[in-house]
């Protein structure tokens, strides 16, 4: 596939990295010479220097004959310009915006062809405050990502010693969880992938995947980690586009601190807030960490723009006693090194808000990507189509797909008429109806079935999209 990307920032950057790897032909446009010399020093891809708006500087970066814009300067303005102007003067088939202003994405009638021409939109800010806000519900999670509009959960935790099922092999799980169905996806021990299997054993620090429908995810995680005590507690450090967001997400549910340095941005948060306390300072003031008692803080969150900061921060906050801390870190190599450090958690901005991305740009039906351990593994939901002709998974037991080594099937969502499945729903006459199959040997896959498919590599995506595309006699 041929993609233009605008913008050669954090996010540019590592959408670059994820499709050069998956062998697409990729340019990139940015202003900045030197910045797009380093990208094409580590990746092998085209640079185009320029506004990205410009018709001559989309037509130099390939327009013409290109697949896919993927818009993602600093600027919303560029952004939408460029989509409007590669439809109208190119006809470029696919055009993704990013789009920070909610000036823009609450007026969505702006984005269709007769305006802006943008086919999909997307906010990483507003990506992020969900995925932080996940984290606040599940304080014992590593990771908490949703499929199949939240029918499933996939949820990464760390073993801890004592766990239930910690010293046992995985197939002892039906034991302690009879009425539960659940399966372990994938487990990794000192950054080393392994296929779980029945005899596999989890040990003491092991990083578990664990694979539910939503509803069940709680007691499965109490099998590998001791809950936490439920979060009421919350400091946030940094008030800017992030800090301010997951402040407003989650004022009403807890008692919220945000500390801010700058004085007049500060005031502007005091207005634009309804019941969070507002400081004006430096959040690695020890001093001011201490007279705030940050040792009561039930989660600490660093979300500053400054990767250095929010490490110190994060750090000086655990060691003062802050029962869990995260730290949004944008420098992959920060993120990488300090994971499973004293900051339980380092949230990376690019890496969580790519699966949207990447989920419009995969070939074949897929409804969702996210991107896993720091963009080294993937979950992806496929939708299946075809029959068993044109398919080579409809029809077929799990058993009797081709074998892809480190690629696994977790679990299966199912339409179903109502009186094979109770709804989900509260109002099972307002909304479809779906049952949650977790994948077994002999499990069978039916057309329109949405899969959950992991893999410890993002090499192994375009095998298991392969595997999922349907024939080309399929209508």
């Amino acid at each position: 596939m041929k993609i233009i990307i605008l913008g050669a920032g954090q996010v540019g950057t590592s959408v670059a990295e994820s499709l050069v790897s998956e062998a697409n032909d990729i340019t990139v446009v940015d202003t900045d010479p030197a910045r797009l010399s380093l990208l094409q020093d580590r990746l092998d891809l085209r640079t185009v220097t320029g506004n990205a708006s410009s018709p001559s500087v989309l037509r130099r970066a390939g327009a013409e004959d290109a697949d896919m814009l993927i818009a993602v300067t600093q600027s919303d303005q560029t952004n939408l310009c460029a989509s409007k102007t590669a439809h109208a003067l190119f006809n470029l088939p696919t055009r993704i915006a990013r789009v920070r202003s909610t000036d823009y994405a609450d007026h969505t009638e702006l984005f269709d062809e007769k305006n802006f021409a943008v086919d999909f939109s997307i906010c990483p800010e507003q990506i992020i405050t969900e995925y932080i806000v996940k984290l606040i519900e599940f304080p014992e999670a590593l990771q908490v990502l949703e499929f199949a509009k939240g029918q499933v959960s996939l949820v990464a935790v760390r073993a801890f010693e004592g766990g239930p099922l910690v010293g046992h092999p995985l197939k002892d799980m039906r034991k302690h969880l009879p009425q539960v169905d659940a399966r372990i996806a994938a487990i990794f021990r000192r950054d080393s992938p392994i296929i779980p299997e029945g005899d596999t054993v989890i040990e003491v620090g092991d990083e578990v995947f664990c694979l539910a429908a939503s509803k069940d995810i709680r007691k499965v995680m109490r099998e590998l980690r001791r809950m936490d005590k439920t979060v009421k507690r919350i400091m946030v450090a940094g008030g800017g586009n992030i800090g301010h967001r997951v402040v407003r997400a989650v004022e009403g549910d807890y008692q919220v601190k945000v500390i801010d340095r700058n004085k007049r941005h500060a005031e502007w948060l005091a207005e634009n807030v309804k019941s969070a306390l507002v400081l004006q300072g430096d959040a690695t003031d020890e001093k001011l960490l201490e007279d705030e008692n940050v040792d009561q803080m039930d989660f600490f969150l660093a979300l500053t723009n400054d990767d250095e900061n929010n490490i110190m921060a994060a750090l000086l906050a655990k060691r003062m006693g802050a029962r869990r801390v995260a730290a949004l870190i944008n420098r992959r190599s920060y993120a990488d090194l300090l994971q499973g450090s004293q900051i339980d958690i380092t949230i990376s901005p690019a890496q969580t808000s790519i699966g949207t991305l990447l989920a419009h740009v995969r070939r074949g039906d897929v409804a969702a990507v996210h991107s896993l351990r720091r963009g080294a593994a993937e979950a992806l939901e496929l939708v299946v189509h075809g029959d068993e002709k044109s398919s080579q998974v409809v029809g077929r037991r799990i058993e009797d797909l081709p074998v892809i080594k480190g690629a696994t099937i977790g679990a299966i969502v199912r339409r179903v008429r109502p009186k094979e499945q109770p709804a989900f729903t509260e109002d099972p006459d307002s909304a479809p109806q779906y049952k949650v199959i977790m994948a077994h040997h002999d499990t069978v896959i039916k057309a329109e079935d949405h899969v959950i498919v992991f893999v410890v590599s993002k090499k192994l995506v375009p095998k298991v999209e392969k595997l999922f595309q349907v024939g080309v006699g399929f209508l």
